[in-house]
């Protein structure tokens, strides 16, 4: 655990920092309470999909206020874990000299399913299913 902070840091990456990463980072802020300082980012900075606050909602948790960010910013910070949620990130991610432990999950793109409505949303929830089963096996198992 980071010292300075008293925290748990973890960083979430993905490659548009739209819908895994901000799912992770609402989830772990959800369900760790004050235990993690969770944060997200992405090799590209886009928006948080509308499907993704959905779902997240859904489960109480409002990332509606969170916006989508470069992985840049926080190159040089130290993290106690850098997860990528993206097999793309997991190429793409630099290394983060700071972080005492990286995590790959490979998840798929929710954003990539076609069609609309229930459809649409089910690929949202199940990915979110996933990222907080992980949470809790990865991170909040033992701590």
């Amino acid at each position: 655990m980071s010292e300075a902070r008293g925290r748990t840091r973890v960083l979430f990456l993905c490659t548009h920092n739209s819908a895994r990463s901000q799912m992770a980072e609402g989830l772990l802020g959800g369900l760790a309470g004050d235990r993690f300082e969770p944060f997200s980012a992405g090799t590209e900075a886009t928006h948080v999909r509308p499907e993704a606050t959905e779902a997240m909602g859904e489960l109480g948790v409002d990332i509606s206020g969170q916006e989508s960010e470069t992985l840049d910013r926080y190159l040089g910070e130290p993290f106690d874990y850098v997860v990528t949620v993206c097999d793309d990130a997991n190429e793409a991610c630099p290394v983060f000299p700071g972080a005492k432990r990286r995590l790959h999950w490979s998840l798929p793109d929710p954003s990539a399913v076609k069609g609309e409505g229930e459809e649409r949303m089910e690929a949202f929830r199940t990915v979110r299913d996933r990222i907080r089963t992980l949470i809790r096996s990865e991170l909040l198992d033992g701590k």
